[in-house]
């Protein structure tokens, strides 16, 4: 097939950009699909595959590295080989992963092809981004990136909905197939549809920075998990996390010598003296941590804590896409007219307001406070996002645009990756701490115990016909389960606190960002 081959402007007349706006729409729906729907599934594959978290947490994190890993490959990848070349090339690497990651039979074989699967989507978004920001023109870019979220959006709504279904229905494999048909309509779809593009532009790869940038975060991560890790008895001082931490900073510094001393850095780390850019890029962060770092705790609270099934979980993620959906594309044409520090300001209040609700969830919350704060993640979310990208890429010109929502996609990844493993440290440390407590705090040989182990204990002898002896043992490890189960929230509850405060923190630079009033 003939590609027509543009380096200088946006290709395609009015139908043909939402063309290829429907289409980026559907591959990042399914690349973010992936990510909710085994956030949903993860009981269920820990409990098939006899994970334990410290092992489990990594079908999230290895994913997210592996995509932050290529990320800052994907706008030279583009440039050199063209958008609709690379755009292909990723989803034929998802989708390849997909069907490896369905056929998995060992938590390492999953984590493995779950890397694998995550080169695919880590070129998926920035180069859908590119491709929408390079087809649009600039009056219609906060529109066209709304929209753009929505497939985000669908895949919050669907993703837990259709993972929990396969899981209950089927097995958690499926939670991988799914992505198979998508991925081959996409693929089929791109080489008929879409037009070429490139730059023009005719560099080296810079491969000392890909090296450094690919050790940094993946070493530091994992001896982030190593502090917690059941075979780690020194905890920060145990050899392994201090070499990992020496090898990670000095992997960095060497990454920012070379970017800054290269003639062709592989990120050009001059576009952060956009001052727009810098200060969006960081609030992604901070954002990040908080919001994609604590994602996968409500699924596993609700299910471990109280006892809904995969599906069940699904059914209360439903309406948090579609709110995301209607927000996304009126925040991101609202921005237009209303300042857009307004816009951004209010979905960080609800996404801080929803944070701040989980923080009290106990073994007796009620469905409808935990669907009031997913609702107003989902709305804030929507609203958050499109006039921040906006904002962060006003000034940005087509042949960085590429290397710029790169950037962009690599700062919110390596943030949720460093919220997803903190957050699974600090849930495993806060989980103890409390079990301890909890235990100090009950007099095993006082009155008021003894009391309430002898009520259980003729309760479960005359509803269960269990012996004297044996509904005395039966009590006392009742009472054990729900002082373990406490902890286990109390737990959870101390991690969303760290998520609220963090995510709060992300107004400090918002204020700083420089915006007009059109």
């Amino acid at each position: 097939m003939t590609m027509n081959v543009v380096t200088a402007t946006p290709i395609g007349g009015g139908s043909y950009k939402w063309l290829v706006l429907f289409n980026v729409m559907l591959t990042t729906f399914m690349a973010v699909l992936d990510s909710t729907v085994v956030n949903t599934g993860l009981p269920v594959i820990m409990g098939t595959l006899g994970a334990s978290m410290n092992s489990a947490e990594w079908i999230l994190t290895g994913y997210m590295l592996s995509m932050a890993t290529i990320l800052p490959a994907a706008g030279w990848l583009s440039d050199r080989f063209g958008y609709k070349r690379i755009f292909i090339f990723s989803l034929t690497v998802f989708t390849v992963g997909s069907f490896m990651c369905g056929n998995s039979t060992a938590i390492g074989e999953l984590v493995f092809w779950r890397i694998f699967q995550g080169i695919g989507g880590g070129l998926l978004m920035p180069v859908g981004m590119a491709v929408v920001t390079t087809v649009f023109p600039v009056e219609q870019r906060g529109m066209a990136l709304g929209f753009w979220a929505i497939a985000s959006a669908a895949s919050v709504s669907f993703g837990p909905l259709i993972g929990g279904y396969l899981v209950d229905n089927l097995n958690w494999n499926y939670i991988f197939f799914v992505n198979i048909p998508i991925g081959i309509f996409s693929i089929i779809y791109t080489m008929i549809v879409q037009q070429e593009y490139k730059t023009g532009m005719r560099q080296k790869f810079d491969i000392p920075g890909f090296i450094t940038s690919a050790v940094f975060l993946p070493v530091f991560l994992y001896g982030l998990s190593e502090v917690t890790s059941s075979t780690n008895t020194k905890g920060w001082s145990s050899p392994l996390v201090l070499g990992c931490m020496w090898v990670a900073v000095v992997s960095f510094v060497l990454f920012l010598y070379t970017e800054l001393t290269v003639k062709h850095p592989m990120i050009n780390l001059k576009i952060f003296k956009d001052h727009n850019f810098s200060l969006a890029n960081l609030i992604v962060f901070i954002f990040g941590i908080g919001m994609f770092g604590s994602t996968f705790l409500i699924p596993l609270y609700m299910q471990d804590s109280l006892g809904y099934s995969a599906y069940q979980t699904g059914l209360f993620f439903l309406p948090v896409g579609f709110l995301q959906a209607v927000a996304s594309p009126v925040a991101g044409n609202a921005s237009r007219w209303v300042n857009p520090k307004v816009v951004i300001v209010l979905g960080l209040f609800l996404l801080c307001t929803s944070f701040y609700m989980n923080y009290s969830f106990s073994f007796l919350t009620d469905k409808w406070y935990i669907m009031i704060s997913l609702y107003l993640r989902g709305v804030g979310l929507g609203i958050l996002y499109p006039p921040l990208l906006n904002v962060s890429l006003r000034q940005i010109s087509n042949q960085q645009m590429a290397q710029a929502s790169s950037v962009t996609n690599i700062v919110r990844q390596i943030g949720g990756s460093f919220g997803v493993a903190m957050f699974s440290h600090l849930l495993s440390q806060r989980q103890t701490y409390h079990t301890e407590r909890y235990h100090e705090a009950i007099a095993y040989t006082g009155e008021t115990y003894l009391n309430v182990v002898d009520g259980l204990s003729r309760f479960f002898s005359s509803s269960g016909g269990l012996g004297r002896a044996e509904s005395v043992s039966y009590a006392k490890q009742y009472i054990l389960e729900h002082v373990d189960m406490e902890a286990y929230i109390s737990g959870i509850n101390d991690v969303f606190f760290v998520a609220f405060v963090t995510t709060l923190l992300a107004v400090i630079p918002m204020f700083f960002l420089k915006t007009k009033r059109k």
